[in-house]
């Protein structure tokens, strides 16, 4: 592992990040919030030169092309760790304590959508539009972002793409991942804009459609409403967010060759994307039927909200129609469910992924065939093609570490606060990257009240869903720190 790469990575990265963090300036011109200013110019100034010293100390090397996947998956650690740090840096100029800064700033960039704050009329404008805009940065990833824009990273790069690329599969459909990369932001942002136009002819403001728009298309939830999507109490808003979340929790790649490419029957002979479909509309069935038992509402509502509700958690967008905290134990029996199962890999959503789920129906339906039939040959196979061994154990390795995580973060979350529900829900919404649970930290609640040992607990829940634990377990392993002992010596003697 070379020092200098890793340095010169982050620094670049940083480097980037910085001038990024200079627009939320325009957003505070605009609204004459001069006061505003000064946090993201710091903030900005901080990461551009943390960013030079790294590049300095790496000798400004140019030539990325002999990155090992050692120094990629640490790069894309270190470049999510210390780019919400970055990220954090404004939020302390509005009373927010460190600890809360970082939490916000780490559930903005993994697209998480969980909130320390409870009032949200003590702050500006350009607060919200950077929480939305840290969102919509992380939904597409950090990493896929600075391969597409920096061409340092033309070719290297796709040692830390795929380290970050959401599933199990490493899926790239142009020659070259620069390209495969700026292809995805196209989607990305033609969607985005898209949803903004949509949402101000529906009447939201333009400033909200903005920041709900750079949200949905995250499956992050940041809005600049405190009620989330119910507040503005518009039916077809409602609708146009439920259809884009829809898209956000769908695999980008599948659209891009359907719009791109003009392959509409992708669609149909993606057996993810039809699994997905059922899911949403088997769970959202079975939401409005409880809701409409319970009496709780009239059936186009109860239709509308549940549609909303499931595609929402499902995607793990967290936006909310409705209070749900707030329904009986069965129709938040289902909602915790679809909290478990997430969106289509190489989606912007989090969670264990479509992909896995279905494998995981298949695994088990081929052990059971196995044991009437112990002599056939049975591969698992996903769209007519055979599962390879290696990604067979990646995917069952990662259901063994998530849940094992899941419950050590849930046992001591329970025993921290007191609270069962805050420890198994909290988990459940943080390391899949949703958001809102249920009872306090509910959709019209806040992590606010929380201990700062939850709160770190959540932090690392939400990075290592994010980067899907396996960049965090090959950190584990002793051989993953082998350094270049020469190149450490002559860094050393360069710092000293």
């Amino acid at each position: 592992m070379k020092l200098c790469n890793i340095l010169n990575s982050l620094g670049l990265i940083l480097v980037a990040f910085g001038i990024i963090m200079i627009s939320p300036c325009i957003v505070a011109l605009l609204e004459q919030e001069y006061s505003s200013i000064l946090p993201f110019i710091i903030a900005a100034t901080l990461s551009v030169a943390l960013g030079l010293i790294f590049r300095k100390y790496g000798n400004f090397s140019r030539n990325f092309d002999d990155l090992k996947r050692n120094e990629g998956i640490l790069i894309v650690v270190l470049a999510w760790i210390v780019t919400a740090a970055m990220g954090a840096i404004p939020y302390l100029f509005y009373g927010l304590s460190p600890i809360d800064a970082y939490f916000e700033s780490v559930s903005g960039i993994t697209t998480t959508g969980a909130t320390i704050l409870s009032d949200f009329s003590l702050y500006p404008k350009d607060f919200f539009f950077w929480r939305s805009l840290t969102q919509w940065l992380g939904g597409m990833g950090i990493i896929v972002l600075f391969v597409a824009i920096l061409p340092q990273f033309a070719i290297a790069g796709r040692q830390m793409f795929f380290t970050e690329a959401p599933g199990p599969t490493e899926e790239k459909f142009t020659p070259r991942i620069a390209h495969t990369a700026k292809a995805l932001w196209l989607i990305y942002i033609v969607l985005t804009l898209l949803e903004i136009s949509l949402l101000v002819w529906a009447d939201m403001p333009v400033f909200d459609a903005i920041c709900n728009s750079l949200t949905t298309m995250a499956a992050g939830g940041f809005s600049p409403h405190p009620l989330s999507i119910m507040g503005y109490d518009n039916s077809s808003i409602t609708w146009i967010v439920t259809g884009f979340m829809f898209l956000a929790g769908s695999n980008f790649a599948l659209q891009y060759r359907i719009i791109a490419k003009r392959k509409p029957l992708a669609l149909l002979q993606s057996e993810e994307f039809r699994f997905y479909s059922i899911i949403i509309l088997a769970a959202s069935t079975c939401l409005c039927l409880i809701l409409l038992e319970a009496n709780a509402y009239h059936w186009n509502n109860a239709m509308r909200d549940s549609l909303f509700q499931i595609i929402s958690l499902i995607t793990t967008a967290g936006f909310s129609s409705a209070d749900f905290a707030l329904w009986n134990v069965a129709a938040q029996t289902i909602l915790f469910t679809v909290m478990l199962v997430g969106g289509c890999a190489g989606s912007a959503g989090g969670g264990v992924k479509v992909i896995r789920v279905l494998f995981g129906f298949k695994y088990l339906k081929r052990e059971i065939t196995q044991i009437i039939h112990p002599q056939a040959v049975l591969p698992v196979k996903i769209d007519k093609k055979s599962v390879p061994d290696g990604i067979q154990r990646q995917i069952l390795g990662f259901f063994l570490f998530y849940f094992a995580l899941m419950i050590c973060s849930a046992l001591l979350v329970t025993a921290i606060e007191g609270n069962g529900a805050i420890g198994l829900v909290g988990t459940a919404a943080t390391i899949g990257n949703i958001g809102p649970g249920f009872g306090e930290i509910g959709p019209m609640g806040s992590f606010g009240q929380l201990t700062i040992a939850t709160k770190c607990i959540f932090i690392i829940n939400m990075v290592v869903g994010r980067l899907e634990l396996i960049p965090f377990l090959a950190l584990l392993h002793p051989d993953f720190w082998n350094f270049n002992r020469t190149e450490l010596f002559k860094h050393h003697r360069r710092i000293t």
